[in-house]
């Protein structure tokens, strides 16, 4: 909270100035343009082309009095519906969980009084007071300030606090990480630097993802081949003189074996699993067809700050004169200790070493605590570090000598200065920039003591903080000097040493950049921080980065250049958001599948116009939480990596499923088709098609989903943007399935017609389900046989076959079922055909796929 003298116009806004101001500006409030209500969320569920062929279908079978069926029909859709809004809601009502847990409010004087106010009620002209970890409001002018720091990689992706003073902007968004200030609104909203972010991300255009146009495009075409294949039997029927029923009736059981009814919602079941499974990684799917899409992705671009670091300083180095010290642990945990020459050493072993670590120590105002498991710091990051740093020195912590006066940090000055009272005396304590601090030195602190600090004495330590801040660290010297009274003097003083820290690296993220590289992914670093830092970063993890180009660089090259240069190993450093945009542009246009991730408004634009947008849940703003796809629970590149695997997972599923319902389909049409051709009597009805394609296909489909990854599939690069999900080759699988099954239902059907129409049909119509259930085996890899995957890889599928197998039973003896699916008991000769009749579909693909007939990706 800011001092009450600070205020140098105590009234701040009147009433009559709120209403009128009111009336101009409206609400401090950024658009949400992907809010949508729970009945648009349903709605969108009937919009895909397979589901409205079903409704067109259900709505044909009302028509022709075929109440059954038109209600099975209905069911699948309804079922589809409500499976897809389930997951999409949940996921909309987990991200604005996410964005209530953050209730902004701003401090304000009105009317001559002090106030909390809700942050969209803040109007241009409001005084706002501003304290250590508030999060600025809106767009401000400093009017005064004491020690004023603040984070502003939202908007830059500058991990490094930046200092204030009188007369600068502040930004909405921001957040304070030290001191305190007055400042005056100066834009609210969309008029904001946040706002104009959040207008530009809205200016990009959605498209459709890779699953969506698939699977439009194959049904249309699925549609055009329907309706054609139908009105061509319905003619052949009036050629062969059937009446007028019975010439619909074979339409429309063409129609219906020609649709895979059981598809949408088997597409739909198989993505909701795959966005369970996905959070029980720490990913939160808002868009079910991302599980599919991040599953193609070629490229991740990636920020830095708290995605690929931990996004909390650590000191990792420690120069003074007489030696150099390495720091081991990671992040606020004080866990680790300090070494010199791989010796372990305690407070009280090196003196030099004492006193920097006592300096750090005294002049940081940065706490820490423990929240469970986890260490947290409150205040500067900076100075939390040299805090961890003072516990892994086994410095006195708690037994400080009181500091009576201050001189704080300004940019111009660029460090701060403390005057700490002990038993011997004052003594003043530096920290700051090595440049300006050791500019005010003339002594040296050795292990004897103070000695001068010469010209080359000085340039040394010029040369170790250059050395430092060339690999990535942020350097700070230390210094002290007697007090000569209560006065802060910076002068003359002793250059104790310098401090080298860093944003470390995940420990996990460099096996998760080596296993996305494995599977032909490429890591592309993205950030606002400073180009050496980046390089610092994508070193030590191995994204192998050869070069750095700045947004100055990329603001000089054209469109040719750009994706000469993106041809090449680099990374970014100091781009703008337009600048992230124009990259995942580029990427786009060379035919790579781009994840864009990111926390800060900076990041929505390139969030929006990504393939898959992956948002952070911790450090994330709500802007670019509205912008993604995905949204990262634990804010980890590693996270990414998994759920790329559980998307190449679903997407390889959905092949599998989509071939092996088509494959039962087409055999339903052979059988038809042969069927009409000999003017035999009609070998199923469309009661019995809606069954083998809405439930005894359906639910076996969904069990193949579930079929766990194969052992190459992170080995295998990305599939291109071409790839299909029928290639050429599958489709010739299908063809072969559709082809012997429909055959050997027609043979049944002709064997067995002796012994009646009704014996011959469900003959056929349960050899169908047979045929269909056996052929799955065949369809979890055109790779590899059975006998290598093992068939208690996927029990589920085990667990359906059986289960379908004892519904088709029930089908054939149990009298109501013998009602609706108008069915007659089989004997054990019927069963003994059908058996013999299947096993080829278990036996010859087997021998194929052994001999390595089914190779490549294509297969």
């Amino acid at each position: 909270m800011a001092e009450p003298h600070m205020i140098q116009d105590p009234q701040g806004l009147t009433g009559a100035e709120i209403h009128r101001l009111r009336a101009e500006h409206g609400w401090n409030e950024l658009p949400r343009g992907k809010r949508v209500s729970a009945a648009v969320v349903l709605l969108r569920q009937f919009t895909g082309v397979l589901v409205l062929m079903l409704i067109v279908a259900g709505l044909i079978a009302l028509a022709l009095g075929e109440r059954v069926d038109a209600l099975a029909i209905g069911a699948v859709v309804v079922l589809n519906g409500v499976l897809g809004f389930t997951q999409e809601w949940r996921a909309e009502q987990a991200m604005r969980a996410l964005q209530a847990m953050l209730s902004p409010h701003a401090t304000v004087i009105r009317d001559g009084q002090e106030r909390v106010i809700p942050a969209r009620e803040l109007l241009p002209g409001d005084l706002i007071l501003l304290a250590e970890g508030d999060r600025v409001p809106a767009d401000a002018e400093t009017l005064r300030e004491v020690g004023l720091q603040i984070d502003e990689s939202v908007l830059t992706g500058e991990s490094v606090p930046v200092s204030k003073i009188t007369a600068e902007p502040l930004f909405s968004g921001t957040t304070v990480t030290s001191g305190h200030a007055e400042a005056r609104v100066t834009a609210i909203g969309t008029e904001t630097e946040f706002g104009r972010v959040a207008l530009l991300t809205g200016s990009v255009e959605d498209t459709p993802t890779t699953l969506q146009r698939e699977l439009g495009i194959l049904a249309r075409q699925l549609g055009w081949v329907a309706i054609g294949v139908a009105v061509l039997v319905a003619a052949m029927g009036v050629w062969r003189g059937l009446e007028t029923l019975q010439v619909f009736m074979l339409g429309l059981s063409m129609a219906v074996a020609m649709v895979p009814e059981g598809l949408p919602a088997v597409v739909t079941v198989t993505l909701a699993l795959g966005a369970a499974a996905m959070a029980r990684q720490n990913a939160l799917v808002r868009n079910l067809q991302a599980v599919e899409t991040l599953g193609a992705a070629s490229v991740i671009c990636t920020d830095k700050t708290g995605t690929l670091t931990e996004n909390q300083m650590t000191v990792r180095e420690i120069w003074t004169r007489d030696a150099a010290y390495e720091v081991t642990g990671s992040g606020y945990d004080p866990a680790g200790h300090v070494a010199q020459g791989g010796h372990k050493l305690r407070w009280g072993d090196d003196p030099v070493l004492d006193r920097a670590c006592h300096v750090g120590l005294v002049c940081s105002h940065a706490r820490l605590s423990r929240e469970g498991e986890t260490w947290v710091a409150h205040g500067d990051p900076t100075e939390a570090a040299l805090i961890v740093l003072a516990h892994k020195a086994w410095a006195p912590t708690d037994a400080r000598a009181p500091v009576i006066a201050e001189l704080p940090f300004t940019s111009d000055r660029k460090r701060m200065s403390v005057l700490e009272l002990g038993e011997g005396g004052g003594t003043v304590l530096t920290k700051g920039a090595p440049e300006l601090v050791i500019g005010i030195c003339d002594r040296v602190l050795t292990a004897h003591g103070p000695a001068p600090l010469t010209d080359e004495g000085a340039d040394a330590a010029r040369e170790a903080a250059h050395r430092m801040a060339e690999r990535g660290f942020r350097v700070i010297a230390l210094a002290s000097r007697e007090a000569s009274g209560e006065m802060i003097e910076e002068s003359r003083m002793v250059l104790v040493g310098l401090v080298g820290m860093i944003d470390p690296p995940r420990m996990e993220v460099a096996g998760a950049i080596r296993a996305a590289r494995g599977a032909g992914i490429r890591t592309l670093i993205i950030t606002g921080d400073h180009p050496a830092t980046a390089r610092n970063v994508a070193d030590q993890l191995g994204i192998g980065a050869k070069r750095i180009v700045t947004g100055a660089e990329l603001a000089k090259m054209d469109d040719a250049a750009l994706a000469e240069t993106l041809s090449q190993p680099v990374g970014f450093a100091r781009v703008s958001p337009a600048d992230k945009l124009r990259i995942v542009g580029a990427l786009q246009a060379l035919g790579e599948t781009v994840a864009m991730t990111g926390d800060g408004v900076n990041d929505a634009p390139a969030l929006r116009k990504a393939d898959i947008g992956v948002a952070m849940a911790i450090r994330g703003t709500e802007v670019a939480k509205d912008a993604a796809d995905l949204i990262l629970l634990d804010d980890n590149y590693a996270t990414i990596v998994g759920a790329i695997r559980e998307g190449r997972r679903q997407f390889d599923n959905t092949r599998k499923f989509v071939r092996y319902l088509l494959s039962s389909n087409a055999g339903e049409v052979v059988a038809l088709i042969v069927n009409t051709i000999m003017l035999a009597p009609l070998i199923f009805l469309p009661t019995q098609i809606l069954w083998m394609n809405l439930i005894t296909d359906g639910v076996t489909a969904v069990a193949l989903g579930l079929e766990p990854s194969e052992k190459a599939q992170m080995r295998d690069p990305p599939r291109a943007s071409t790839d299909r999900v029928l290639s050429l080759g599958s489709v010739t699988v299908i063809m072969a399935f559709g082809l012997y099954t429909g055959a050997a239902a027609v043979l049944l059907f002709e064997m067995l017609r002796p012994l009646g129409v009704d014996v011959a049909r469900t003959a056929a119509f349960t050899g169908m389900v047979v045929f269909e259930k056996v052929s799955v085996f065949a369809f979890r890899s055109l790779r590899t046989p059975n006998w290598r995957l093992g068939l208690s890889g996927n029990p589920v599928l085990l667990l359906a076959f059986a289960a379908m197998i004892s519904l088709q039973v029930a089908a054939v003896y149990w009298a109501p079922l013998q009602t609706l699916l108008q069915t007659v008991p089989l004997g054990w000769n019927e069963w003994g055909m059908i058996a013999a009749l299947s096993l080829p579909l278990l036996i010859v693909p087997e021998i194929l796929k052994s001999l390595g007939l089914f190779r490549g990706r294509a297969a």
